[in-house]
């Protein structure tokens, strides 16, 4: 046990070594950081804002001297923010996940790593662990934003309600770059295995709006199956363990699914 955990840390340090050199990373984050920010004030004070709405809506009230109904600012904020970047995600996660293995065939070391004593589970969660690490470096700056907004909210926003909803977008990030991994080792191409896990990820973002269309237990349980669903109970502050499990069915899968390709290539040198 001590040799395998030894092995996942190895591989997790290169791999995270790798991010952190990589030109193609920083711009990544770089895009993601940009595109957040803007959606973050957008959010807030854009046209169709909530502090816009807010304030247009209080001043209906006292020009017409009818009641307003009141709006929870922070949790509309948090849920609206998580929601845009769990779509934010749909684009930036599978150029992250693209070069995973895709990188080590085209440099020809795929079959050095296939044929090494380390574990292919060993090697698939050391690289798992290692771009989602710097997935969560990129969330952290978002993290002071959102305090800084949430900094004026009275009275305080409770904390399980922002804890929950990130929790949901690092196991949502965490299940793509598993699938988008597992792809990734099918091929030695970087742009066909980002192009192929941006359309599973759609399709199983997607496959609720299929099930609403399918009546029966077939229907219910391709709902199931769907991302964006539990996503969105997560973020709205529905604590759900069948979610956490799907997630982490979606991870282990990936996994699986990554483990057994590599052994597949194994044997086709042997």
């Amino acid at each position: 046990m001590g040799v395998i955990l030894s092995n996942v840390i190895a591989i997790y340090r290169r791999e995270l070594q790798s991010y952190f050199v990589s030109p193609l990373a920083y711009a990544i984050a770089g895009i993601f950081w940009f595109l957040a920010g803007l959606f973050l004030v957008l959010i807030l004070m854009g046209p169709d804002g909530i502090l816009t709405a807010v304030a247009a809506a209080d001043l209906q009230g006292q020009q017409f001297g009818v009641p307003v109904p009141p709006i929870d600012v922070p949790y509309e904020f948090v849920r609206a923010f998580l929601d845009r970047l769990g779509w934010l995600l749909l684009f930036v996660l599978p150029i992250l996940s693209m070069g995973l293995y895709a990188e080590e065939r085209k440099r020809g070391t795929l079959e050095l790593l296939a044929t090494s004593p380390v574990t292919n589970w060993a090697v698939a969660v050391g690289k798992l662990l290692g771009v989602l690490t710097f997935f969560i470096t990129m969330v952290v700056p978002l993290l002071a934003l959102e305090a800084i907004a949430l900094s004026g909210s009275t009275p305080a926003m409770p904390p399980i309600i922002p804890l929950l909803g990130h929790l949901a977008l690092i196991l949502l990030a965490a299940a793509i770059l598993s699938l988008g991994m597992f792809i990734s080792s099918l091929t030695d191409s970087t742009i066909l295995a980002a192009v192929l896990t941006f359309a599973v990820i759609l399709l199983l973002l997607f496959i609720d709006l299929v099930a609403k269309n399918v009546s029966g237990p077939i229907g219910e349980a391709l709902g199931h199956l769907s991302l964006l669903k539990h996503y969105n109970n997560l973020i709205q502050g529905i604590f759900d363990t069948s979610s956490l499990v799907l997630f982490g069915s979606y991870i282990i899968l990936g996994i699986f699914l990554t483990a057994q390709s590599i052994d597949a290539l194994r044997f086709q040198r042997q």
